[in-house]
């Protein structure tokens, strides 16, 4: 399969994915969990959301998808009052972004993303101006707020060609986007930049960046630690060297789909990114 079939139906099963998901939006509950200083985190359908709430208002990391928007602006006005002045994307996908017009349209708030992040958002089909970012960086931007300093940065190539991590520096809370996803296969967006060697480098990057106290907010799955995180990133480099070695041997793609992987792995298979697909990621 060549690699831009393979992009291609990625990115059809995610969209099918988010589809279905979108019918039963009226179901779900917009979960807020307080972490440390004015760090909080929301889960509902979609990716994580960070929050910081004071006295300079609300800021947040991603915003999962449109439909949405009304419940996320409803916990937000249970955690405070403060208006919600800014939004971080951690890259471009729609559950990621997908509140992005809701937020700049109806709380009047800027959007801060990786200047590809925009890009991708922009050249998408039927694309909503008030969606895109306002403020774009190549290498990434520093708030003051809140009484604590949040550092946004850029990781190139690792998820995709516009990620970001957001790190809430004085309560040491990191929010990785997608380039953690607790306890599953990742996402690498093969057609958007990413790769497997760049989502190991970043991965490796935040790792020496945090420290055994740091909070994870992960793109996707429960709160989490560093040793959770080096866990997930050992997976990762083992899955990847044995898949290699299959594929240096001279196995096709789909013999070392039909072997499989070791079952010590099985957990971390769901519904997106099964055994197969990231076996099929990894041969990439």
């Amino acid at each position: 399969m060549k690699k831009n079939v393979f992009a291609a139906s990625l990115v059809a099963l995610l969209f099918s994915y988010q589809t279905q998901a979108q019918s039963g939006f009226d179901d779900v509950t917009i979960e807020s969990k307080s972490i440390a200083g004015s760090v909080h985190m929301l889960v509902g359908a979609g990716g994580n959301i960070g929050v910081s709430a004071g006295d300079d208002g609300i800021l947040i990391v991603d915003d999962q998808y449109a439909p949405l928007a009304e419940k996320i602006a409803g916990a937000l006005a249970g955690i405070s009052e403060a208006k919600t002045r800014y939004v971080i994307n951690t890259h471009y996908h729609g559950d990621h972004t997908g509140s992005n017009a809701f937020f700049h349209e109806h709380k009047d708030a800027t959007i801060f993303a990786h200047e590809n992040v925009r890009v991708r958002l922009a050249s998408g089909k039927d694309a909503d101006p008030a969606a895109l970012p306002v403020v774009t960086y190549e290498q990434g931007v520093k708030f003051h707020f809140n009484g604590e300093t949040i550092h946004v940065f850029h990781l190139p190539g690792g998820h995709t060609d516009g990620d970001s991590v957001v790190w809430f520096e004085q309560p040491d809370v990191l929010h990785t986007g997608d380039l953690y996803f607790k306890d599953m296969f990742p996402y690498v967006d093969l057609g958007a930049g990413g790769s497997v060697k760049g989502y190991i480098a970043s991965v490796q990057t935040i790792l020496d960046k945090i420290d055994d106290d740091t909070s994870i907010i992960p793109g996707h799955g429960s709160l989490a630690s560093k040793a959770d995180y080096q866990r997930f990133l050992d997976m990762i480099k083992e899955t990847y060297a044995y898949v290699q070695a299959k594929k240096a041997s001279g196995m096709s793609e789909d013999d070392i789909v039909a072997g499989g992987l070791d079952s010590k792995w099985d957990s971390w298979s769901w519904r997106f990114i099964t055994t197969e697909r990231w076996i099929r990621t990894l041969y990439k």
